[in-house]
């Protein structure tokens, strides 16, 4: 079935041509042509031969929301055999809901009025009982989809055309070490870009209302304002959506709060299947990916052939989140050519505050290294009595602390509307409970071991402290990251 897709600054025309074949699809069977063959049909066949059965089946098909569909689910007769050669009725059933579709015997017609995947099922019977069925699906997708504008060369996101700067891998600053790319799939320009689009198409949830990037958006260092996302049918997510700047630096590669994917790759499709987030089995995710028209030619270019398949989806949707890499903050222009810390560069304040973030408030003791990278997830007494156990105890992994100010509400499940919250927190309002991390807990003395009947650390900072502290945590904002055009909407 030819696919012409046609965009405009309003709609996108969906043009679906298609060669109906009328035989007898009102119900009638279809009876051998006596001009063709007069000879009559065979007898004594085996069973096997005289069965009904599916030859050529229907590939899935694409529809559109207000745009007049008709489709031959017999494709002329071709799609089931008829040794017996007495003619075949057929009828077509919809799972569920028809979004607007109806059929009369091998006919499928209507104009489609909701986004989703129909489940077809054609069923062809002779006149002595015999039948077969075939399932496939059609793809109503919503009338306001548009195709990618990507420029003619692909934009760099390869370490080759985009380098660590210096100052990040330098190996006194540690964030090199903690890469936790797989050898088998290096970010590229092609697989980025692929991936890129993927991010911010909506095709990707079940009913084309959400993307990956409505709950992780660029202006907000890729996380959400809302302290749980909305999802494909208005339902909110279990948890804060987590900013996703830097996440190539993380050492045992694990993802989300409670770190229950063990890779990204097997991360970026969990919330594809989620119920509440976006509602679409894998299996409708290639259906609908490979119905799309754009798509073909970036996949060959990602990974040298047309084939769309689920392993390839998640790789280029990781080379994309890998390439989200933020480092050219106030903070950054501290660093010489060579790597090398002046941060006499600094206004005053942000100097104050760094000198506190690695010295006595011991931020930099959870949020290593030159981009502020937890190391694994922690429990940070966010309460005494636990009621989420994250990656189990309470434990919650933590993002990059970059563009940390421009990402509220904080922690998992957002209770902290701003940063000043997050600070006081940590200065007097971590809670005793037995999981706490010891690196929150008063210091025990000298020569003894840590105790976890010790209670919580209280920084009693002053109110100079913990205004150079917030000021260093917003001089950890890259403003070119929140709006490079590598990283934005390809969609107008």
């Amino acid at each position: 079935m030819p696919l012409l897709i046609k965009t405009s600054t309003a709609r996108v025309a969906f043009t679906l041509t298609l060669v109906l074949h009328l035989i007898a699809c009102a119900g009638d069977p279809v009876a051998a042509s006596d001009a063709d063959d007069e000879s009559p049909p065979p007898t004594n066949l085996p069973s096997n031969t005289e069965a009904v059965a599916v030859l050529i089946p229907n590939s899935a098909q694409a529809a559109m929301v207000g745009v007049p569909f008709r489709y031959d689910a017999s494709r002329g007769g071709s799609v089931f055999s008829d040794p017996r050669r007495t003619g075949l009725t057929y009828t077509v059933t919809f799972a569920g809901g028809a979004a607007g579709l109806s059929a009369t015997g091998c006919e499928i017609m209507g104009v489609p009025n909701t986004p989703g995947v129909q489940r077809v099922t054609i069923t062809a019977r002779d006149t002595t009982g015999r039948m077969a069925s075939q399932q496939f699906t059609i793809v109503v997708f919503s009338d306001d989809l548009t195709v990618p504008v990507l420029p003619a060369t692909p934009a760099a996101y390869s370490d080759a055309r985009v380098p660590i700067p210096r100052h990040v891998a330098a190996p006194g600053n540690g964030a090199l070490a903690l890469d936790n790319t797989p050898n088998a799939n290096p970010t590229t320009d092609a697989g980025a870009t692929l991936g890129r689009v993927l991010f911010y198409d909506r095709r990707l949830s079940a009913n084309d209302r959400v993307a990956c990037a409505s709950c992780h958006q660029q202006q907000f260092a890729f996380s959400d304002t809302a302290r749980l996302s909305r999802g494909f049918m208005g339902g909110r997510a279990a948890r804060h959506s987590m900013g996703l700047a830097n996440a190539r630096f993380y050492a045992n590669g694990r993802f989300f709060w409670d770190e229950r994917a063990v890779t990204l790759e097997a991360q970026v499709l969990q919330p594809i299947q989620d119920p509440t987030e976006m509602g679409l089995t894998l299996d409708d995710l290639v259906t609908k990916v490979s119905l799309t028209s754009h798509y073909p030619q970036l996949f060959e270019a990602a990974f040298g052939s047309r084939e769309i398949t689920t392993e390839r989806i998640s790789r280029a949707l990781a080379q994309f989140v890998r390439a989200l890499n933020s480092w050219n903050s106030t903070l950054d222009r501290a660093f010489d050519g060579n790597g090398t810390p002046d941060f006499t560069r600094l206004p005053v304040d942000v100097q104050q505050g760094q000198a506190l973030f690695t010295g006595r408030a011991g931020c930099a003791r959870c949020h290593s290294t030159v981009l502020q990278i937890g190391d694994q997830a922690r429990n940070t007494g966010l309460d005494a009595t636990i009621t989420d156990v994250g990656a189990g105890n309470g434990t919650f992994k933590a993002p990059s602390l970059r563009n940390v100010a421009v990402r509220a509400p904080y922690m998992h499940d957002g209770r902290f509307l701003t940063l000043e919250a997050v600070v006081d927190f940590y200065d007097r309002g971590v809670q005793a409970n037995p999981q706490l991390d010891q690196r929150l807990r008063v210091p025990p003395p000298a020569g003894q071991q840590p105790n976890p009947n010790l209670p919580p650390l209280r920084l009693n900072l002053t109110q100079g402290e913990r205004a150079s502290l917030l000021a260093f945590l917003r001089s950890l904002t890259d403003s070119t990251f929140l709006i490079d055009a590598r990283f934005a909407s390809p969609f107008r």
